[in-house]
């Protein structure tokens, strides 16, 4: 019967002690201190249910993390769904609730609205609601042998954990965080020296975590499917956003976007809650989001910034010298906007970064065939140091560039960009001259404390400096 049932809302039931508990229904919280608050939060999903007209499932968690797949009907009837790891251990709570009518908990559903949930004293856990302890991950030294290291680091690991197939880590722009998940199902957060800090379970279907910026805080997020399911650090429990059918999750901004899909345009997340963005151009691309504002723009220009409950504001890219208009705006990155300019020149045009805030000209690339720069690709520094653009190599601090024929940029670590020319990896510093790498060099993800985070065959390993 459980598969017949939809997966929306989800509800999350969590035992904290003999008093207090909480229900998260579609990441809304609901505090429950009560006598029995096994009961009261059962009855709490118990009226949601019968709101929607059908059974709901919930996962209830104990205090010592272990975990129940429920079925809640709107009578309040409790099923437990059968998990074959689990056969031979009752969970206890079908058994507490089973024998209990629903008239009963209809009642303690009333009861909890009309004076359990009145008054700061007893809505609130007597404790800020911390994640369970979990079984840690084994982290330990190694040698990194696999291939080459990048330069300045040596082959030596202080130490390594295993991460999930198919996923790849996450470092702290502060580089003191290491987020990785785990093969058993799990975000584990480290510090730069492989303590483990923090650890919660994910659904198997989660993508890799990303460190990212919701109402004005770091957290470490992690989409799947269903949820999004973001982390704010020091232990505390996730908030969870319920996501519609078909939406999807990208982080080219400081913040996520979430594209709802079969074009029901795109919302942004402010105060643990989806909120549409408004007043969307017509004929624009939703490009990416920093905070609760939305950054568009269309093929020819302008950029426009969205934001809820405020005007839509025009952003003016200044043109550069030389240049006739805006042949077409490519792509963005955090307070970067990336433009090609006509020139009088047939199929000649000029690569120009500017400003998401007001237009100005932050760097100029070479005059290049449109043809060529069209397949380069943008690689930015978080730290806003530099970039490259395709050939183009960009110094952000000094706003200069140089250009590297035929480099193909892949990634940056400090201000060090890896890329290739040819088949050949390479490494360069803007204004300095490149190095050739011996091939297949691993490149590193991020530098955490003074260690070097690469991968290989889902291993994290963290490099010493040579």
């Amino acid at each position: 019967m459980a598969e017949k049932i939809p997966s929306w809302p989800k509800v999350t039931i969590r035992l904290y002690d003999d008093h207090n508990a909480e229900v998260k229904i579609a990441g809304r919280s609901h505090p429950v201190n009560h006598h029995d608050p096994r009961q009261a939060a059962i009855a709490l999903v118990s009226e949601r249910s019968a709101q929607l007209g059908r059974p709901v499932k919930a996962t209830a968690v104990e205090s010592d993390g272990a975990s129940w797949p429920l079925i809640i009907h709107p009578d309040g009837r409790v099923e437990a769904v059968e998990v074959e790891t689990r056969k031979g251990n009752k969970p206890i709570w079908p058994i507490i609730v089973a024998t209990v009518l629903a008239g009963i908990l209809i009642a303690a559903t009333a009861l909890y609205l009309t004076v359990f949930s009145k008054g700061d004293d007893v809505t609130k856990p007597t404790e800020s609601p911390k994640l369970p302890p979990l079984p840690e991950p084994s982290v330990g030294p190694d040698q990194f042998a696999a291939r080459p290291v990048p330069a300045g680091w040596s082959k030596n690991a202080s130490w390594t954990v295993d991460i999930a197939d198919n996923s790849v880590p996450a470092v702290s722009p502060d580089g003191t965080e290491v987020a990785v998940l785990t093969p058993d199902q799990k975000i584990a957060v480290f510090d730069a020296g492989g303590k483990v800090l923090w650890q919660d379970k994910v659904p198997r279907d989660a993508q890799s975590p990303v460190y990212t910026i919701i109402d004005s805080k770091q957290v470490v997020a992690v989409a799947s499917p269903e949820t999004l399911y973001y982390w704010a650090g020091d232990g505390a429990e996730a908030t969870e956003i319920e996501l519609p059918d078909s939406a999807q999750v990208q982080f080219f901004g400081t913040s996520p976007l979430i594209e709802m899909g079969n074009d029901a345009g795109a919302s942004v997340v402010s105060g643990g809650q989806l909120k549409t963005v408004p007043n969307q151009p017509r004929g624009s691309t939703m490009l990416l989001a920093e905070g609760d504002k939305t950054l568009m723009a269309r093929y020819g220009g302008p950029l426009y910034w969205s934001q809820p409950d405020k005007d839509l504001q025009k952003v003016d890219p200044k043109p550069p010298q030389g240049a006739t208009e805006i042949d077409h705006i490519v792509a963005a990155s955090p307070g970067r906007a990336l433009v090609l300019w006509k020139t009088a020149a047939a199929d000649t045009v000029i690569p120009v970064v500017q400003s998401t805030v007001n237009g100005s000209i932050v760097a100029i690339c070479q005059r290049s065939e449109e043809g060529d720069v069209e397949g380069w690709q943008w690689v930015p520094d978080t730290g806003n140091k530099v970039a490259a653009w395709g050939e183009c190599l960009i110094d952000l601090t000094r706003h200069t560039t140089s250009q590297y024929p035929e480099f193909r940029p892949l990634s940056i670590t400090g201000t060090t960009i890896y890329g290739t020319v040819g088949n050949d990896p390479f490494a360069v510093t803007p204004g300095h001259p490149s190095h050739a790498l011996a091939a297949n060099t691993a490149r590193p993800w991020g530098i955490a404390g003074g260690h070097a985070i690469v991968v290989q065959d889902s291993v994290v390993y963290a490099l010493d400096k040579k």
